[in-house]
């Protein structure tokens, strides 16, 4: 289940997720609060270990403790994993 991204010309947009709920894209702090980013984390880190991927764990955890660097890697895992599994 993925989120749709829904353009607005004021905005950067928003996700839609669920027929009743919208969260502004301007509001999500993945990005720059570890409080947001370290529970993706910890489910990458699963994933890894259960799925037999763990050099694209420690390529994660090789920037901590740059916020930034380790936010890169999230969204390149998000990728990967579209890439390989067809997200």
């Amino acid at each position: 289940m993925g989120y749709e991204v829904l353009y607005r010309p004021y905005s950067n947009g928003f996700i839609e997720l669920s027929e009743t709920e919208l969260c502004d894209l301007d509001d999500l702090k993945y990005h720059t609060d570890w409080n947001w980013l370290m529970p993706v984390v910890e489910k990458i880190m699963h994933l890894c270990f259960e799925n037999d991927c763990a050099d694209k764990w420690y390529e994660l955890v090789n920037k901590v403790p740059s916020k930034s660097g380790v936010y890169d890697e999230v969204v390149g895992f998000i990728k990967w994993v579209e890439d390989k599994f067809g997200g």
